[in-house]
């Protein structure tokens, strides 16, 4: 039986890179440095919208770097 291929999840899984941040952008969600803030990811992250997908991926991968 051969190996299984490695799979690039992550990137298959953000198919609009950048559109979270604009959301957030255009909430006032961003920090100075640039980055979204965590409180406004746990609060967009409840629901079935694309944001909230978008922000739980976020948090998820925010845990992976750790």
């Amino acid at each position: 039986m051969a190996a299984p291929k490695k799979s690039n999840w992550i990137k298959g899984a953000i198919k609009k890179p950048g559109s979270l941040k604009a959301t957030a952008k255009r909430a006032g969600a961003l920090k100075s440095d640039g980055t979204i803030k965590k409180t406004w990811l746990k609060q967009k992250a409840k629901g079935g919208s694309k944001t909230a997908q978008r922000a739980r991926l976020a948090l998820t991968l925010g845990k992976m770097k750790k």
